[in-house]
């Protein structure tokens, strides 16, 4: 699991096998390295091989391994929850933030996104499966969240992202997907410009393209497992 040209030769034919089974063309399919916790060295070589799309869930962490990456060109997401007192930070560093619930961060990171930048990717996170334990807003709430984000001066809202319900006897993570899928294409129906449905990981993101995905995000399958602290 730590050889890195591998690991990403595997998942690029798994991508490329999913898209062939659901009729999709695999440059449809963006994926992202979730590279929390691991090094600037892992990010470095898996860049080396052509990965430029990188997500991290700390605020902090991830800017310090932009300090030390700073001369590459590499797309940063930020896919954790987002705390008020992590906004600025947030706005100045990344390129996306995927994980907006809440319209006073949505404000927040628009008013503090440096006038020089482009404006901020942005895509609302979307509790598919009701659990009180995670962040996202609930899906009949979203349409009202995103018209609110379209107001936003400094923000360019790119479309919707969810984290499922994970699978289990009682619970197939392909009906979340296929229900984010419905409203990300009612959305669309209604008029909303968006490109971006970023939904399904290392275990299972074979279901999330037959569903829709545009954006996989993937850390284990990719990286290998985590380091227990950060070396960053």
């Amino acid at each position: 699991m730590n050889n890195l040209k591998e690991n990403l030769h595997n998942i690029c034919s798994r991508v490329d096998s999913a898209c062939s089974k659901a009729g999709r063309d695999p440059s449809e399919i963006a994926i992202l390295a979730v590279s929390k916790k691991h090094g600037v060295d892992r990010i470095l070589a898996l860049y080396g091989l052509g990965q430029a799309s990188f997500g991290e869930n700390y605020v902090q962490e991830a800017v310090k391994k932009m300090a030390q990456l700073r001369d590459l060109d590499i797309e940063w997401h930020f896919i954790g929850p987002l705390q008020s007192n992590k906004t600025r930070e947030a706005a100045q560093h990344f390129q996306w933030v995927q994980s907006v619930d809440r319209l006073k961060i949505l404000r927040r990171l628009s008013d503090q996104r440096p006038a020089e930048l482009a404006a901020l990717n942005v895509c609302i996170q979307v509790n598919i499966d009701r659990e009180p334990q995670k962040g996202g807003v609930m899906p009949e709430k979203v349409r009202e969240l995103v018209h609110a984000t379209l107001d936003l001066p400094h923000l360019s809202f790119r479309g919707l992202m969810t984290i499922p319900r994970m699978a289990s006897a009682g619970h197939d993570s392909s009906s979340s997907y296929e229900r984010m899928n419905q409203l990300f294409n009612e959305l669309l129906a209604e008029g909303v410009e968006m490109d971006t449905l970023s939904m399904g990981m290392s275990d299972d993101l074979e279901s999330a393209i037959m569903h829709g995905s545009t954006m996989v995000r993937v850390g284990t399958a990719l990286l290998g497992p985590r380091p227990e602290s950060n070396s960053a």
